[in-house]
């Protein structure tokens, strides 16, 4: 995945294959991308985002979404990474698009304390993170505002 030209649905960010980390510091970003690369998966799978490049990114896209972004979840999922980002989370997009490379993430993730990890399908976003309360994502609508508070009581 090239940072630079990002994969977008719609005028946002989506990349299908991938695995979304948002992780509550750099430091922690860090760690995890080297318990990844003991894991196997490539420095070429992996792709960080400082919480600044994350809010640029999101804020250059919010202005030129298509109007269909708003229909789905596309543009509530990178208004939460937005959210996150302000929060101070550094965020890892790993290439995984085997079942057995995203059961590795998503046990990593849960190990070392990911705030999110969203794993990217064609038509789906899923949230690998295990369940810690009843907290978790539910149905989906843009009119239920952003699927952050979870995530955020992790992060506090």
């Amino acid at each position: 995945m090239d940072k630079s030209n990002p994969p977008t649905s719609f005028g946002v960010f989506k990349p299908v294959d991938h695995v979304l980390l948002s992780l509550k510091s750099a430091q922690l970003a860090q760690s995890v991308t080297a318990k990844l690369l003991e894991e196997g998966f490539l420095r070429a799978d992996l792709v960080d985002y400082t919480p600044q490049e994350m809010i640029r990114q999101v804020d250059t896209q919010v202005k030129t979404a298509s109007p269909l972004a708003s229909v789905g979840q596309d543009l509530n999922l990178i208004l939460a990474h937005r959210a996150l980002a302000e929060q101070g989370c550094s965020f890892l997009v790993v290439h995984a698009p085997e079942a057995d490379q995203i059961e590795r993430v998503r046990n990593i993730a849960n190990a070392m304390g990911a705030t999110t990890a969203q794993r990217y399908g064609t038509l789906i976003v899923e949230e690998l993170m295990d369940a810690e309360t009843e907290n978790r994502q539910v149905f989906e609508s843009p009119d239920r505002g952003l699927d952050v508070d979870a995530a955020q009581q992790r992060t506090g």
